[in-house]
């Protein structure tokens, strides 16, 4: 990135809508190193508020100059930055929440990549991981019966026979991980 980011002449936008759940550093620290970076960023993953459909830019006062140029005026209704506001008050309860996600999602990669039917389980930095099972398709059925809600990413192009599981609570993935086991 670092290479784009000093030889590119124009913008660079880096979305870091899960960047709270990855391994690797934020780009927030960049922006002052680079005025073509625009990082974006969003209440709607770790927060857990993506009903509000809130965001937010980070870059040079220069590319923020041109942005409220062209957003409409009043873009946040009031309730939103409320709830925003509330939130903001909570971060030691968000962040608690996030360190238990990762730390589930490497208990469920653990537990997924022991059964038979995964073929892979891609690295993830976010709170869904993404596997590629035979029979995907089936698999998927089968766990909707069941009233285990992943999502089917089969017709997705590179991501043949791939379902995308959102990461969930301990007891939640125990019955992603039984019901996969009742299946094999």
């Amino acid at each position: 990135i670092e290479m784009v980011l000093n030889n590119f002449d124009g913008l660079v936008v880096i979305d870091e809508a899960y960047i709270n759940f990855s391994r690797h550093r934020s780009f927030l620290t960049e922006l002052k190193d680079y005025p073509n970076l625009v990082v974006m960023q969003t209440f709607s993953k770790a927060w857990g508020l993506a009903a509000l459909r809130l965001g937010m830019n980070f870059a040079s006062a220069e590319i923020i100059d041109v942005l409220n140029k062209i957003k409409p005026p009043y873009n946040i209704n009031q309730a939103t930055q409320e709830l925003a506001l509330q939130a903001l008050d909570h971060l030691e309860d968000v962040n608690t929440m996030i360190k238990e996600t990762v730390k589930e999602r490497e208990e469920l990669v653990k537990n997924l990549i022991q059964l038979s039917l995964v073929q892979n389980v891609y690295p993830s930095d976010a709170n869904f991981i993404l596997v590629k099972m035979a029979e995907a398709t089936t698999i998927y059925n089968y766990l909707k019966e069941k009233g285990i809600v992943v999502r089917n990413r089969s017709n997705i192009i590179l991501c043949e026979d791939c379902l995308r599981i959102t990461v969930g609570t301990p007891t939640e993935n125990g019955q992603l991980i039984q019901a996969l086991k009742s299946y094999s």
